[in-house]
């Protein structure tokens, strides 16, 4: 203790020190809180050389730090102080050589991974410089072996001698270069160690080990051994630049053109860029610009337009070993009703005539006959209705003889004359079947000679049309027909090569709930096999199966066979040609270009050419009443013959329009556009399914069946003639001459009149007629018979008539009574 003005030093004691703290709270509470204090515990280090040390260390700064001990420190509690400080400078020591130790220990990992690397390198250098003087090596060796073969062809009696060449360097020589270049290779390698290793960076198959990650293509293998190769032989040999021929059409992306040209799009897409055109790899550039680019590449530009993708199905002309015998292809054609199923359901030993609605045939058939004699007979069978004529143009063009069939009983009827003109127009030998030869009405002279008022001279009439007495009801005749056929067919020598790519045309199409779009084709060069890719008209396909017309399936068609196809992606035309390709790409390609031509020319034809025009159409179409229609039907034929029936239905006030026209079911989507739009929906040998049903009982769309077209056409027409104004009738039933004119108070000018013909009717209209000029026309407003009202006044009677909101009547004129009466009206 020293003197502090009776203070208390403060300081750490030897022992626990407690005492008391009170604690203030809000509200004047207070608490006395126990706080003892604790001595802090000190390490004391292990002995040793460094307790040793430091004990002297600690004499030394006892008795330094006698003379410097400050005020109240006891001499226990500086040795306390001492002996900490030399514990931490102790602990400072052991971790410093810790460190040491760590460092040391970490620098020689590195100089051993360093020389493991480098001698990993080193191995590979020396592999690589193997290679390469072998490589030189060899090349020597064929550069001696190819002089020395000079060498013996020049001086044959002087024999060759190995040596060196003259000009070659020794190895003493070739030694010290390699060897400052290879200790440049390594300083190199060795600088870039350093960059590698402080780079951190780690890739996906450095992670696995190389072994589970992302490997290597076979493409970039061979690449890595092609520059493996190169580099073995002395530095990098330049590639050659391959010149292509490219392909060009009249736009094209810039993706594309890189495609076509092998190049890369990032190159093209520069090279653009250096020309002011700013493009993206998805955009379309045009010709012009695409052929810059494909010179400053340095290949050849090809241009090819849209319509050179249809360059692929060549017309090859077929060398005449290749042909061979097919069977003939022979059409049915003739009026309604005439027997032409009939006669063929005889031939055929079938009966087709039942299964048709109202026994009238209205699809195209396509079937194939074997005779007794084994010949073998393609028959097509065209409907004879009226709204089939593209259809039995159709029939015409594919066939190979025409069969015209004409009842005995009924002679030359329209139908008839237009299949005489269809198959004069396919330029194809006819031949006459005079059917119903067997009824007592029958009159076959009378259809002879009446053909010939349509230039048809059979041969009985010294012409050389042959014409055959045929009854399908009791088979009379038949034979005589299959061999005038027969007979016909030998004449034309029909051949046709069966080994090229399918050709056909289309008979008919339709699409089957179950089987899709189905076209029936008639093959009519080449063979068609199942798994063939075509295409036809605006769709293709490949062909999933083909089914003969007794329903079996066939592996493959030959000429003048009808088949079914199955395998398209949409319903056909019928009309349209298939053809066989050699890629789907192709077809695909062939479809979507034919597609696009096809919308362009409904566009065009769409579009009003001038404003004049636009102006007259619509003052055209605001007098004419439009009947809209949406048509569904079982086969394309049918289709387009029902809306052609249609568009013919009208006259200049009325009119029917197709809104809409497809082959199938009825669907929801249709059943849209018909409440849409307010008209009905006509199904033809279709029925809607059950949702379409639904929504159109919910919308209250009407939905009309029909199997016969007739009823279709006659339906559509009675519609279409209550859209007519019905036609006003007048009919003049009375003369009255106004004898005088009085003035009636709440009623107005009274006029005094003489019926002097036929009756006057107050329900009728009437005209008043001054000077034989009508001046007004209207109703009557009174018409009194002294002060009574009447309805009628006879002739010879007086009468007093007023007019409603007319009073400009005199003395003298005549006033002409008549009555309206409507007529409704009919198309025609």
């Amino acid at each position: 203790m020293s003197d502090n003005d009776g203070k208390k030093t403060l300081g750490l004691r030897g022992g626990p020190r407690s005492g008391n703290v009170k604690q203030s709270f809000s509200h004047g509470r207070t608490k006395n809180v126990v706080v003892e204090t604790k001595r802090k515990r000190v390490v004391v280090p292990k002995p040793g050389v460094a307790q040793t040390a430091a004990g002297s260390a600690a004499t030394s700064a006892m008795s330094a730090a006698g003379s410097k001990r400050p005020a109240g420190i006891s001499d226990a509690e500086m040795e306390r102080r001492l002996k900490a400080l030399q514990a931490a400078k102790a602990r400072e020591g052991e971790e410093a050589a810790q460190r040491e130790a760590e460092e040391k220990a970490r620098a020689e990992e590195r100089d051993r991974m360093r020389a493991e690397k480098e001698a990993k390198e080193r191995e590979q250098r020396e592999a690589e410089e193997k290679a390469r003087q072998k490589a030189e090596e060899e090349e020597r060796r064929a550069r001696e072996a190819a002089e020395a073969a000079k060498q013996a062809a020049a001086d044959p009696a002087e024999p060759a001698v190995s040596r060196p060449t003259a000009g070659g360097p020794k190895p003493s020589q070739q030694a010290a270069p390699r060897k400052v270049e290879r200790e440049r290779e390594e300083r190199g390698r060795r600088k870039g160690d350093d960059t590698e290793r402080r780079s951190g960076k780690l890739t996906l198959n450095q992670a696995l080990g190389g072994e589970g990650g992302r490997q290597k293509s076979m493409a970039a293998m061979k690449r890595k051994q092609e520059r493996a190769r190169q580099k073995a032989m002395g530095g990098k040999q330049p590639r050659e630049k391959v010149v292509r021929d490219v392909q060009l059409p009249e736009a094209i992306t810039v993706a594309e053109l890189a495609n076509r040209m092998a190049e890369r799009v990032g190159d093209v897409v520069k090279a653009l860029m250096q020309n002011g055109i700013m493009a993206t790899q998805n955009q379309t550039i045009d010709a012009d610009t695409a052929e810059l680019i494909i010179e400053e590449f340095g290949h050849r530009v090809t241009r090819v337009s849209d319509a050179d993708v249809e360059d692929v199905i060549k017309e090859v002309e077929d060398a005449p070993e290749d042909l061979k015998p097919r069977p003939p292809v022979i059409t049915i054609m003739g009026h309604v009703d005439h027997g032409k199923t009939s006669l063929l359901d005889a031939i055929r030993e079938t009966n087709v005539t039942s299964g048709e609605a109202g026994g009238i045939t209205q699809h195209i058939g396509a079937y194939q006959v074997t005779t007794k004699d084994g010949a073998v007979l393609s028959f097509l069978d065209t409907p004879g209705h009226a709204a089939f004529t593209s259809m039995r143009s159709r029939g015409a063009q594919v066939t190979d003889i025409v069969v015209l069939v004409v009842a005995a009983d009924d002679a030359v009827m329209p139908q008839t004359v237009e299949a005489i003109n269809h198959a004069k127009a396919a330029k194809v030998p006819m031949i006459v079947a005079i059917n119903k030869i067997d009824k007592p009405s029958a009159n076959p002279t009378k259809v002879r000679t009446d053909l010939l008022q349509h230039e048809v001279v059979v041969e009985q009439m010294s012409g050389d049309v042959q014409d055959v007495e045929v009854s399908a009801h009791t088979g009379q005749g038949l034979p005589e027909l299959l061999e005038a056929i027969a007979l016909q067919a030998e004449i034309l020598e029909l051949k046709a090569n069966p080994d090229r790519a399918a050709q056909g045309a289309v008979i008919e199409a339709q699409l089957d709930v179950g089987r899709g779009p189905v076209a029936t084709v008639l093959i009519q060069n080449g063979t068609l096999r199942q798994g063939d890719i075509f295409v036809v008209g605006e769709q293709y396909g490949k062909v999933r199966a083909l089914i003969n017309d007794k329903g079996e399936r066939v592996k493959e068609a030959g000429p003048s066979v009808p088949v079914e196809v199955l395998g398209l992606n949409g319903t056909p035309e019928a009309g349209d040609v298939l053809n066989v390709t050699e890629t789907e790409a192709q077809a695909r390609e062939i479809a979507e270009y034919r597609a696009n031509v096809a919308k362009e020319k409904r566009a065009a034809l769409g579009a009003a050419t001038t404003l004049e025009q636009l102006m007259k159409k619509a003052k055209d179409d605001e007098n004419v009443s439009e009947l809209p229609v949406l048509v569904k039907a079982d086969v394309q034929g049918s289709a387009e013959a029902i809306v052609q029936a249609l568009e013919k239905v009208g006259n200049d006030e009325v009119r029917v329009r197709v809104l809409h026209s497809g082959v199938g079911a009825i669907t929801e989507t249709d059943i849209g556009l018909a409440e849409a739009s307010g008209c009905p929906v006509i199904g033809f040998n279709v029925r809607a399914n059950a949702s379409a049903r639904n929504t159109a009982n919910q919308k209250g769309v009407e939905i009309r069946y029909y199997s016969v077209i007739y009823d279709l056409v006659d339906d559509v027409k009675a519609a279409a003639s209550g859209l007519l104004s019905a036609e006003i009738k007048e009919t003049f039933i009375g003369y009255a001459e106004i004898k005088d004119v009085f003035k009636v108070s709440n009623v107005g000018k009274v006029a005094g009149c003489l019926v002097t013909e036929g009756v006057a009717r107050r329900s009728a209209g009437v005209r008043l007629l001054r000077d034989n000029v009508v001046i007004h026309e209207g109703t009557l407003k009174t018409l009194k018979r002294f002060k009574d009202e009447v309805s009628e006044v006879q002739s010879g009677q007086e009468c007093g008539m007023a007019f409603d909101n007319y009073d400009d009547i005199r003395q003298g004129d005549v006033i002409e009574i008549f009555e309206r009466q409507e007529i409704e009206r009919k198309l025609d």
